[in-house]
Order: C-alpha cells, then structure tokens, then sequence
C-alpha cells in the first residue's frame, strides 16, 4: 500500500539554521522538497565526491579479480583519494609520453640509429646538409644539377641529403630532437613505470573502505548543503531583527508524531496538510514481509508508481511467479536455480547476517517453477517414459497427454456443445490457462479501478470500468472462440455491446448535464474503440506464456538430441569410445541448458515483466509510473541505509 503523506512547512530562526537542519536530519523523517540550488560549500563537496569516485574506480580498474588477494592491511594516507590519483596521474602521462615516443620512432626510423647533434654539427662544418625522405617518384624528378647524397632506398621510399640548397618544391625532413636509440631507451623506462604503477594501484584496495567512508561523508555534507541553499527566508528584504528559514517537504502519516514532537523541542512551527492537486509528493510503498521481496525487482527496473497511483505490489508478486514458471517450465532448471539461489543467500547471510531480500525472491521463483515443471513432468525436457515413478506420480495427466481438465468444465459450465476436439489436448489446455491467467489480472485491474472510483466524488464514472469490465468478458469469450475453436456462448455480443454502451454512458459523468457528458464519451468514439481492439489484443497478450514457454521446452529437446546421451550410455563401446562420447555429451547438455537458461531468464524480463507493466498496470490501471522514491533527509550508515 501507498503511505499518505502530509506536505509539511517548517519555521526556523535563520541564525539557528545549522542546528536546526542538524535536528531535523536526526528526525530522519522529512523528504526536503528538491530545488535548484548552488552554494560555494554544495560545489566544493561536489567536487570532492567526484574526485572520491573516481579515485575508487582507479583502484577497481587495476584491482585482483579475485577478492580474496585484495590487499587488507596496511597504512591508510590521510588523503586515500589523492594517493591514488597522482599514482594514476603519473601512469597516465608515462603513457602520454609512450605514445608520443612511439610516433616519434615511426616517424624517424627509416633514418637508422644516428646522433642529431652529430648531424648538426657536420652540417655546420662541411656546409649545410638537408635530409629528404622522398617517394620514388620524386627522386626521379630531381634534375643533375641537385647536389645530393643518397643514404638508402627502402620500401619505395629514398633517404637522401641535399648539400648547400634545399631541394625546390620538396619539404626538408624534421630532424629529431633524440636520437633512435634514446627514445627506445626512454621508451623502456617508461614501460616499466607504468608496470609499476599498475602494481602500485593493485595494491590500494586496502584504501577501498576509507574512501567508501569519505563518499559517505560527502553525500551526507551535498544533501546537508542542498537543503541549507534550497530554504526561503521569510520576508526576505525586509528589515528584521529575526529573519525567518522556511523548510518545506513530505512526511508520512507514519512519522508524523514523531516529526510533532521533534518540532516541539526544536521550537519550531510546524504546517501540516494535505497535498494539493499541483503537488507531487514522493512515493512510500509498505508491506507485509512476504510482498516487501518484490522491491528488488522494481528497484532493478526502475519503476515507482506516482503518488495517486496503485501500489500493485501484492498482484505482481503473484502473478510474476506464475509467468516466471511458466516461461522457464522446467522443474529441474528451477531446482538449479534454488540451489544456487540459497546458497547465495546463506553466504550472503553468514556475511551481514541477513537473508538477502533478492535471494528471499529468486526463492519463490524457483519454487514455483519447481511447481509448474513438476506437474508438466518438465525436467530437463526429459520424456516422461524415462522419468523415475515419483516423478511421473507428480504429474498432472491432462498436461501431459491432454484430457479434459479445461475443455469439457468450460463446456459443462456454459452448457456447450461437444463437437470439436483439440489435436493435442494438453497444449489446449496450457493456452486456455495463458488466457484465463490475463483475463483474471485484467479484470482484477478494472475491480481495483470500480473500487477507487466508488470512494471519489465522482462515483457515477465507477459504472464507465464496471461496462470496461463486463465488454472484457464478452472479449474473453471471443478470443477463445476464434484461437481455440471453442465454440461461442450467445451472451458474447450482448456483453460486449452492454459493456460498451456502460462505458458511453458512464465515462465522463463528472458532473453538469448528464446528457452532454454522454455527447462528450460519444465525441471520443474513436480512441475508445481503439482501446477496446487494445484490450482484445491485450488478452491474446498472455499466449506469449505458452509460446515462449514451448520454445524453451523444444530448444532444451534439440539439445538433448544433439548430445545423443541415449546412445552413449547404450553399451557396446570401448571405454576410450565411451568416456570420450560422455564428454562431449556432457559438454552439449551443460552448454545447451545453460544458454537456454539465460534465454529464459531474458525472456522473463521481456515477456514476464511486460505483462505486469504493460498490459494489466499500463493499458488497464492506467498507471504511468510517474512516481518518485521518499528519500528522507536523514543520518546514514555505512551502508547508506536512513539511520
């Protein structure tokens, strides 16, 4: 659920401001209404945080992949950041220079090994020397009368001095200030800095927590300075002896007595009321334990509902481990997964005490895939013949060769007639669940919308979603008649067209005239039967659970094949052959599974995710997820959590 809040408005003397931003960041409570500030402080710690950053990212750059060889002992500089970053520095312009030289050596190599002050000096003895680097072609051009020493011809290129005259038309080549030799020489010493360095840098993760310490310590001072620039003084040009600091926020209904209370010994005077329409207060989600674990997910695709939309934290969490297990469908990936994902959890556990809460979800998730696979007799895409008997005891027939777990209760309830008959019955069955699934979360999505709007003032438009509601059902009817040739109940039409007519009705009774509200609904007959194709298309939607579900089930087939397990573990082979046949079997099976684990968790994302999101929060919730987190301006740990 959403926790209301209250827009507070806090009075303080300007000259205890310091204090009473100190206070009131004790209280932990205030979300500061963010603004566009600058101080001289705020760009001073700013500043600081970034050469912070970037002092941590050079030491992960050059850090051991393996922990465990991380350096933990060791003297700590009073400035970690600047030790770092002026060993970086001294790195980076050794490389500058490398560079440098390595140009200068490609440019002078052709010349051979000499000494340029040498050849100074002979050019000023015996008269004055030009070098010239010329292609074949303009060498042959020169005429007799050029007086020229020729060096050496190489690669289509001539090396050649002029002696008294510089050659018309051609430009000298620049001498160099070092010698061949000298920069190679340099070159080397330069290489073994930036091995050092490189070493050096491995060296400073043992400056890792301190600098952690001090980018705490930075982001506590911008968010103090923020807050301090971002206050009104009352009056502000007007002559007081008392000018007056005005802080404004959120707080929760939650925390509100103990902001009272706070302000009570602050002396300050405190404002609380209601948002208004043109406010946009932050949003703060609470939960009982179980739906708190879906927060790693929303925080993982960076989602917060506005602060008049829904939390559908408890729906999605429910409906996200169906399609979850359904989209994986395999009971023995979701065996690997829970292993994996406790023992994670308990490492993570033995650590910091805790159970991860993202450990405590991929836990229900590889739950119910368990659940789903087992009842499919999905492990590994394994035939079921060939499954143990406990196994085959836990499946469900009808999923496997099909039968009339769906077909003949839907026909038995809707008095229909019996005449058509699935190819493969257990196929029908898993796609009139994929349909049943999206009409269930859909229609849920209108009752949450009708219960909203009952509780407005504007109950009357409650009718408009109860119409959306009933046209849906008349659309569910519909689609199982056209993709799984069930045949049609004759109450399809007449819910559709009653739910639309609702919907025209009802849509824009806000107020005024009745009649002209209906003109305005009809005013928007297009759009509206847009939405009404959308929300047919919405519930074909929910196929995507079988499709992709089949596919993983058909890759994971494909690969079993391919490895040929059944004929090596046959018999009638040497033991090189043999050995040597289980290898590579193993080796396709590990590689085929894994990848088609990967793709099923992409697929979750794509798919699973996009089902939440879009189609039952988006198209029928109406959400925008145009929200944004409650950050309370507040002391924080080490961990960066509120205090």
């Amino acid at each position: 659920m959403i926790i209301p809040m209250k827009k507070v408005a806090i009075l303080a003397l300007e000259k205890d401001i310091t204090s009473s931003l100190t206070q009131l960041r004790a209280l932990g409570v205030l979300h500061i209404e963010k603004k566009e500030v600058f101080s001289e402080s705020l760009g001073k710690s700013l500043e600081e945080k970034s050469r912070l950053e970037k002092a941590r990212q050079t030491i992960l750059n050059f850090a051991p992949k393996k922990k465990e060889t991380w350096q933990k002992e060791g003297e700590i500089p009073e400035d970690p950041a600047g030790a770092v970053l002026s060993l970086a520095e001294k790195r980076k312009q050794a490389e500058e220079q490398m560079a440098k030289n390595a140009r200068e050596i490609m440019r002078i190599a052709g010349w051979g090994d000499f000494d340029p002050e040498g050849f100074a000096e002979i050019s000023e003895r015996c008269g004055k020397l030009y070098p010239y680097e010329l292609s074949d072609k303009a060498y042959a051009k020169i005429g007799h009368e050029a007086k020229l020493i020729l060096l050496k011809k190489a690669k289509a290129r001539v090396y050649c001095l002029s002696v008294e005259e510089p050659l018309a038309g051609e430009t000298p080549f620049v001498l160099p200030k070092e010698s061949l030799g000298s920069l190679r020489n340099e070159n080397a010493k330069l290489e073994r800095i930036i091995a050092e360095t490189a070493e050096e840098l491995a060296a400073k993760t043992i400056l890792l927590p301190a600098i952690d310490d001090k980018i705490l310590e930075e982001e506590g001072k911008i968010e103090y300075e923020t807050a301090k620039a971002g206050r009104e003084i009352v009056g502000e040009g007007e002559k007081t002896d008392f000018p007056i600091a005005l802080l404004q926020g959120y707080a929760p209904e939650t925390a509100l007595e103990k902001l009272t209370q706070g302000a009570r010994e602050a002396g300050w005077a405190l404002s609380l009321v209601d948002p208004g329409e043109g406010d946009r207060p932050p949003t703060l989600t609470k939960n009982n334990k179980f739906v708190e674990i879906i927060k790693p997910l929303f925080g993982f695709i960076g989602t917060v509902p506005g602060y008049q939309e829904y939390d559908i934290s408890p729906s999605f969490l429910i409906f996200f481990s169906i399609f979850f297990a359904m989209i994986f469908g395999d009971a023995a990936y979701g065996t690997i997964l829970l292993a994996v994902t406790l023992l994670a959890g308990f490492l993570a556990k033995a650590k910091t005490g805790k159970f991860p809460v993202a450990a405590q979800l991929f836990t229900l998730l590889s739950c119910t895939t368990i659940l789903w696979g087992a009842i499919n007799g999905s492990w590994f895409a394994a035939p079921y013949e060939k499954l143990p008997g406990f196994l085959q005891a836990l499946v469900i027939p009808q999923f496997r060769n099909g039968g009339p777990l769906f077909l003949d209760f839907f026909r038995n309830l809707l008095g229909l007639e019996k005449g058509y008959q699935p190819a493969d019955a257990a196929q029908w069955n898993v796609q009139f669940l994929c349909f049943s699934l999206g009409m269930v979360q859909l229609l849920y999505s209108h009752i949450k919308n009708i219960k909203r709007l009952l509780k407005s003032d504007t109950r009357l438009v409650a009718l408009s979603q109860l119409g959306w509601l009933v046209m849906m059902t008349g659309l569910y009817f519909l689609v199982l008649s056209m993709l799984l040739k069930v045949q049609r109940p004759g109450f399809t039409v007449p819910l559709i067209l009653i739910g639309i007519g609702l919907y025209f009705v009802f849509a824009n009774q806000t107020g005024g005239n009745p009649l002209a509200n209906v003109g305005k609904s009809f005013a928007n007959f297009l759009p509206t039967f847009l939405n009404a194709v959308g929300s047919f298309a919405d519930i074909i939607s929910y196929i995507r659970l079988f499709a992709v579900g089949l596919a993983g089930t058909k890759i994971a087939q494909s690969f079993n094949a391919m490895s040929g397990i059944g004929a090596v573990t046959g018999g009638g082979a040497s033991a090189g052959s043999f050995a040597l046949k289980l290898a590579a079997a193993v080796f396709i099976l590990a590689f085929g599974h894994g990848l088609n684990m990967m793709m099923n968790a992409l697929s979750v994302i794509v798919h699973g995710v996009r089902l939440n999101l879009l189609e039952y929060a988006g198209n029928h919730l109406g959400m925008e997820w145009s929200g944004y987190a409650y950050k309370p301006f507040a002391l924080k740990d080490a961990e960066g959590t509120e205090q």
